[in-house]
């Protein structure tokens, strides 16, 4: 049976935890990576009444995008609702898995499936992070420049937006001399020797790079392999804050304030006042007022989120429609995505539901 482990492995195949904010804490938060599972609850967040309707369902394990520990813990005493969601968790062997910033800032997280909920189009990030990239060079014996590539890309390496096995090569000459007790794969001990060989360059996420090298090195013929691993300042069009993308025709403002509650189930949107059409869409689940800025230079025409405060309506500045659905509303459809990818990855071993209990806080009255 696949164990928590697995579980944690398919997830972070998808939202890694280095793609996760400073100040996040997604991962397992308690439980034995290596238990069995038995079965997958998942929810917006993990509450007390989740490991109760996990229990009462036959799941083991809890995952939330919502992390119960967010900040540091200095005891357990069933004082607030986090320590009494963990110590229940703990006495019951139910795990709980958080993916939260991390599969907010990937391309097929939260807010694609937010912006696919509105039938938006031609969708990419709305505010692509710097510094998550490397550039790996290496120099290779033209004979196995191929399995070298090969195998680089097996280990992440080479992917360029939706171009796979992207790499750059240039024949040239290098020479080296093996030493003493050296064992080489062209040449002998104490004879200077050159060799054809290229020079090959490929990007790849930092947080591969462990992976990388070590495919690098057992494909690479050579005892005493010669790398440069360089972070780059590129942005990462897969990775970063927020959406953005076009309605198929434009809406005036009422017309897409009714959809958003059609399509949200939301019973109110908040809103600031805007008298053009509707066409490009920025979004971000969850908190988003500091991607407002980002959402004006694009050029958007309605920004959607949650949480916003008196003073951000303001930062609309009259040049686009400021909407605010709710934070539990604007992810609510984050368990699709969680169902979605231990479903493909499991393929029916373990029951996988959807939490039927309801932990949005917020009540409204009409």
């Amino acid at each position: 049976m696949p164990t928590v482990a697995d579980l944690a492995r398919a997830l972070e195949q998808v939202a890694p935890l280095a793609y996760q904010e400073s100040y996040d804490n997604a991962g397992l938060q308690c439980g034995d990576p290596q238990a069995e599972i038995r079965g997958v609850l998942i929810a917006l967040d993990c509450t007390p009444a989740v490991i109760d309707e996990a229990l009462r369902r036959g799941c083991n394990v809890v995952v939330a995008h919502h992390p119960v520990v967010f900040r540091p813990l200095k005891r357990l005493t069933g004082a607030n609702e986090v320590e009494q969601t963990l110590i229940k968790a703990i006495k019951s062997d139910v795990a709980i898995y958080a993916a939260h910033t991390n599969l907010d800032n990937v391309l097929p997280g939260v807010n694609r499936k937010l912006a696919e909920k509105l039938g938006l189009e031609n969708l990419r990030i709305l505010d692509p992070k710097s510094g998550t990239l490397g550039k790996l060079i290496t120099y290779v014996p033209t004979t196995h420049t191929d399995a070298v590539l090969q195998a680089l890309y097996a280990a992440g390496a080479g992917q360029i937006g939706n171009y796979s096995a992207c790499s750059f090569r240039v024949e040239g000459t290098g020479t080296f001399t093996p030493g003493t007790g050296t064992s080489p794969f062209i040449g002998e001990p104490q004879k200077p020797e050159s060799v054809r060989e290229e020079r090959v360059e490929v990007l790849l996420p930092l947080h591969l790079h462990g992976a990388a090298l070590r495919a690098l090195r057992a494909t690479h013929p050579y005892e005493e392999v010669a790398y440069e691993l360089v972070k780059v300042e590129n942005t990462n069009q897969d990775v970063g804050s927020g959406m953005i993308g076009e309605l198929p025709e434009a809406l005036s403002p009422a017309e897409f304030r009714r959809l958003l509650r059609a399509a949200l189930g939301v019973p109110v949107v908040k809103h600031t006042e805007f008298d053009r059409p509707i066409k490009t869409v920025a979004l971000c689940g969850g908190a988003g007022s500091f991607l407002i800025g980002n959402a004006r230079r694009a050029g958007a025409d309605a920004f959607v989120t949650g949480d916003l405060k008196y003073h951000e309506y303001f930062g609309a500045e009259g040049q686009l429609l400021l909407c605010d659905v709710g934070h539990f509303e604007s992810e609510q459809f984050t368990g699709e995505i969680f169902r979605d990818l231990l479903t493909v990855n499991f393929k029916s071993t373990f029951a996988v539901l959807i939490a039927e209990t309801l932990t949005n806080p917020v009540r409204y009255d009409f």
